[in-house]
């Protein structure tokens, strides 16, 4: 499936094992895909098609060059360091397992539930508790935003 047609979006809950296995949801495997790729991102994993994962590589690599001091070259590339050097293919399997290693586990934070949310280019992967202890503010903040914009016809003082 090409990246552009790639749309993920909902909220899923599942288990995973202590093995790292879990089910990635049929709506997700839809859009990913036979496969794609997890990495590292915002004290969560972010899964993306190989397309989506590339763009966003590029993206980090484009930083180095882009950056106009040492110090600022010397994150960027700390920055796709990380993200690509410990990012992992994934190919579910026919139950629609798939495994999240240990490294990308333990960065993460992962127990036995996570909560798959779906960001329209990418997926996210929380530990369910982490999840829910930001979810309160998302929606606080989806409020303001969407009033911000003008999108729920009353638009607020900017």
């Amino acid at each position: 499936m090409a990246d552009q047609r790639a749309h993920f979006i909902g909220t899923h809950e599942h288990g995973l094992d202590e093995k790292g296995r879990m089910v990635l949801p049929a709506k997700i495997r839809a859009q990913l895909g036979e496969s794609g790729v997890i990495a590292k991102l915002d004290g969560c994993l972010g899964l993306w098609t190989h397309e989506g994962f590339l763009e966003v590589a590029t993206v980090l690599e484009d930083s180095v060059e882009d950056s106009t001091t040492d110090d600022e070259r010397e994150e960027a590339f700390d920055a796709l360091r990380q993200f690509v050097g410990d990012a992992v293919e994934i190919t579910p399997d026919q139950q629609g397992r798939i495994v999240i290693n240990s490294t990308l586990r333990d960065y993460a934070g992962l127990g036995s539930d996570v909560v798959i949310k779906g960001l329209i280019r990418r997926a996210e992967i929380w530990d369910r508790d982490a999840w829910h202890a930001k979810e309160e503010r998302g929606d606080a903040a989806l409020g303001r935003k969407v009033r911000k914009l003008g999108l729920t016809g009353r638009r607020s003082e900017r």
